[in-house]
């Protein structure tokens, strides 16, 4: 019988260093935050449900192809619907809304709607009765959604703020949240303990490819494929392989070693990157409203998820 110290020891063995975990976290913030420029740039070329569709099916053949290749088991039958069900709200909904969203607003707009995961997670567990609300949380709430009103006032070139492809973007953020609270759920039944980080990325994809397989047939019917730019072709692919599953993978095994609210820390960086990026290679022009907004987002997200025991970090799609 192993004692408690030699169990003490291997534990502390099987932990991965803090290097190795700050590490992670970087490569997890560098892959979202080029989500957004493979995005915008693959945007100018397909058109938004083509590529929100071929994306996804894309990850999940790769998925699937690598699932038989490491003869992973596969889930036993009382967790389809578990899988199902964060397959389409994390993958098909989270992810297809992101990129579709994408072609209708700015890359600043968007990465700021996405930082607003955590309040709305944090709604809807409160509503389910899983977190409570003090009156901090209340307080950064609305601070973060003053930010999105400033953010919807601003004004480009005498343009509108794109509010079609802002609320097609939180629509993937309500996604996200129940994926969340699905997936806290499922902890507890014990999924993560059943199945390793990459099976459980692959049964949600490939659940995900299932839901969207009519959507994908149509647009491939109809897409002129000798039209589809090789930057088109590099952004499906940077988003299916790097965004799709490289990223949920890191993200589902970080979190077996780390507390959800340090995970969700990188959420402050993501903003300030994917501006500095949108600035140098797309020609995004940040006005004081939008940097306003995305201080009072980030602001608020933070006063509001300093004690939030639920409230994770998204993907960005």
């Amino acid at each position: 019988m192993t004692s408690p110290a030699a169990a003490a020891v291997d534990s502390k063995a099987a932990r991965p260093s803090r290097a190795t975990l700050g590490l992670t976290l970087a490569a997890m913030l560098a892959i979202w935050s080029g989500n957004y420029l493979a995005g915008k740039l693959s945007l100018r070329y397909i058109d938004p449900l083509s590529f929100a569709s071929l994306r996804i099916e894309l990850a999940a053949l790769v998925m699937l192809a690598m699932h038989f290749f490491r003869r992973a088991p596969w889930p036993a039958r009382r967790d389809f619907v578990t899988f199902a069900l964060l397959g389409f709200f994390g993958v098909a909904i989270n992810q297809g809304c992101f990129t579709v969203g994408l072609a209708f607003t700015s890359s600043a707009h968007s990465v700021i709607i996405v930082a607003l995961d955590p309040i709305i997670i944090l709604l809807a567990a409160s509503a389910l009765k899983l977190e409570s609300l003090t009156t901090g949380k209340v307080i950064g709430m609305a601070i973060s959604f003053a930010g999105v009103l400033l953010l919807e006032t601003e004004r480009n070139a005498g343009q509108p703020a794109p509010l079609t492809g802002d609320v097609i973007t939180f629509c993937g953020v309500l996604g996200f949240c129940a994926f969340s609270i699905l997936g806290k759920q499922a902890a507890g039944r014990s999924i993560g303990e059943r199945y390793d980080a990459l099976s459980i990325t692959t049964f949600m994809t490939v659940t995900a490819g299932v839901f969207l397989a009519p959507l994908a047939v149509r647009q491939g019917i109809r897409l002129d494929w000798g039209h589809v730019s090789w930057v088109a072709w590099t952004g499906i692919a940077y988003m299916a392989i790097m965004a799709s599953l490289v990223s949920y993978a890191l993200f589902n095994w970080v979190l077996r070693h780390m507390e959800v609210s340090r995970v969700a820390a990188v959420n402050y960086l993501q903003v300030p990157i994917v501006i500095v990026l949108a600035v140098g290679f797309l020609g995004e022009r940040p006005s004081a409203h939008l940097l306003s907004g995305a201080a009072l987002v980030l602001l608020g997200v933070y006063l509001a998820e300093r004690k939030a025991g639920l409230a994770s970090s998204n993907s960005a799609g």
